[in-house]
């Protein structure tokens, strides 16, 4: 079980909650909703022990499990194995990492001594489940949507998306009593997301989930807690039943807020017409004053729209020649065998080109590849006349800890701060959190800061790896339209099927095998797959 109590949340120098209270109990399926910058992913940091409290308790009973939403700390871990990462939810990996080392060196010498050493280790380790445990791995990671060849991999060599997918595997397996989520459907084709819904469904333990994927939400959600302004409001019921009642509380205290006003109104202007009249009329006047003002201060705002609409434009870009990117011969690898091999393309002036294939397939490795990032193991590319590449990375590679907000676009303009706080408001992104530390940011803030960057940089080329993970509704729509009016050129990764209709890309590249096909709305299909 969870329980928060007078709990309150500090991120850069602003509250994001104050004073909270509630809890998760067994079998609740509870979702944090609230818009990008509300302060969900803080909230779940502070949850799961990451980041301490500004004030109050957190109180967690049994064992806990927390997916956050950056990958990149995998790294720590990179040599290990997908399987053996897994494992090590409940500590099975360091058995069966001993177990194999006493295997090596039975095989150097197969003494009484190194044959009993090796049984009693194997013996630990299938009396942990571990044998069992392997199989029970396996089948997790291929219900998330791991092909099995990479499941022996090292978790470095993995795709951001595989990464995540391991992550997540990680944490379902251990057991835990209590799971935080935090957008757990990042990087899942439907498959995967259908086997998700049902695993967390059947979940027995105390569940809070942040997820922008409203069908995971209306699945498996039973409870709704909504935070923003610093408050949590809890709702009952799915997702859909709480915009709903949310809706119907917006209109009832709007109502209620402008009753309000309206009375304040009609007192005071009562009192001032009073005022100057009889010495009477004066001291009714100074009763209404007072009246006034115990209103005012128990007045309430008027609820301000749930979804915050944004007006996102990408500036015209600079001119270019006809050819913006031919690539011949591309090919990857990371010791192994290929991620693709003998790729060729070209992208033309104003020509937007899907990549789609399953994780793994090298979507993000090409791109990588095409930003210069990385350095293909064989073949080559080149830039047309006049082209500057924008890359969005799905892992925000290029926001650094220690660094304001602002000052990520500073680097990249010389236009006045003035023109760059718009530009960060544009995306939302308003107030005192231009000068916060970028590292501190929610998912959501970091895409917009992300996408911000790419608009400061004034490029014509942009490479764009999933551009949408992480945001809320109206912000993806917003930007979903901004992208598509732009008229310069794009390759695009993305999952998102309402984003990649909107900006209908001419051409499809399948990896690995590198066939370009013609784009066609039955590809549709195929995007939340690939």
């Amino acid at each position: 079980m969870l329980a928060v109590r007078n709990l309150s949340v500090e991120v850069g120098g602003r509250l994001t909650l104050e004073e909270a209270a509630f809890s998760v109990r067994a079998g609740d399926k509870v979702g944090l909703v609230g818009r990008n910058g509300a302060g969900k992913t803080s909230l779940l940091k502070v949850l799961g022990g990451v980041d301490p409290p500004a004030a109050g308790v957190v109180d967690v009973q049994g064992r806990l499990g927390f997916l956050t939403q950056d990958p990149r700390h995998l790294a720590e871990i990179d040599a290990a194995t997908a399987v053996a990462h897994v494992l090590s939810g409940r500590g099975l990996d360091e058995l069966a990492e001993r177990m194999e080392k006493l295997r090596l060196a039975l095989e150097e010498d197969p003494s009484e001594r190194a044959v009993v050493r090796y049984g009693r280790a194997e013996e630990r380790f299938a009396d942990a489940g571990g044998y069992a445990a392997e199989a029970e791995v396996r089948t997790l990671l291929a219900g998330l949507g791991l092909d099995p060849s990479r499941a022996d991999l090292p978790v470095g060599v993995l795709s951001g998306g595989e990464r995540r997918r391991v992550e997540l595997a990680r944490i379902l397996f251990g057991g835990s009593d209590v799971l935080l989520l935090d957008e757990p459907t990042n990087h899942l084709d439907i498959d995967a997301k259908n086997w998700l819904m049902g695993f967390l469904a059947s979940y027995r333990g105390a569940l809070l989930v942040v997820s922008h994927d409203l069908e995971l939400l209306d699945a498996a959600i039973t409870r709704v807690l909504h935070l923003d302004e610093g408050t949590i409001v809890e709702y009952k019921g799915t997702y859909s039943q709480y915009r709903e009642a949310r809706a119907r509380d917006e209109v009832r205290l709007s109502r209620l807020a402008e009753r309000q006003q309206a009375e304040i109104k009609r007192l005071a202007d009562l009192a001032e017409s009073m005022r100057h009249q009889t010495a009477k009329r004066a001291r009714v006047a100074k009763s209404l004053d007072k009246r006034v003002d115990r209103l005012q201060s128990a007045a309430i705002d008027a609820p301000k729209s749930r979804e915050r609409r944004y007006r996102v434009r990408f500036p015209e870009p600079p001119h270019t020649g006809r050819l913006v990117l031919e690539a011949d011969g591309l090919s990857q690898s990371y010791g192994g065998p290929p991620v693709f091999d003998d790729v060729s393309f070209s992208v033309e002036r104003g020509e937007r080109l899907l990549v789609m294939g399953l994780n793994g397939a090298g979507k993000t490795s090409l791109l990588r590849i095409l930003t210069g990032a990385s350095a293909p193991a064989a073949g080559s590319f080149h830039l047309g006349r006049g082209v500057s590449p924008g890359y969005y990375a799905q892992e925000h590679e290029g926001i650094r800890a220690g660094v304001s907000v602002l000052d990520h676009l500073r680097e990249l303009s010389a236009e006045p701060v003035s023109e760059l706080r718009g530009l960060l408001g544009m995306f939302g992104l308003v107030g005192e959190v231009a000068f916060q530390d970028a590292s501190t940011l929610s998912g959501g803030e970091k895409t917009k800061l992300a996408l911000a960057q790419l608009v400061a940089g004034r490029h014509n080329l942009l490479l764009l790896d999933e551009p949408t993970n992480n945001l809320d509704p109206p912000s993806r729509e917003a930007i979903g339209r901004a992208l598509s009016a732009w008229p310069g050129a794009m390759i695009l990764v993305s999952h998102d099927v309402g984003f990649v209709a909107e900006l209908a890309p001419a051409r499809v590249l399948l990896l690995p095998d590198g066939t370009l096909d013609t784009w066609s709305d039955d590809l549709l299909e195929l995007v939340a797959m690939a």
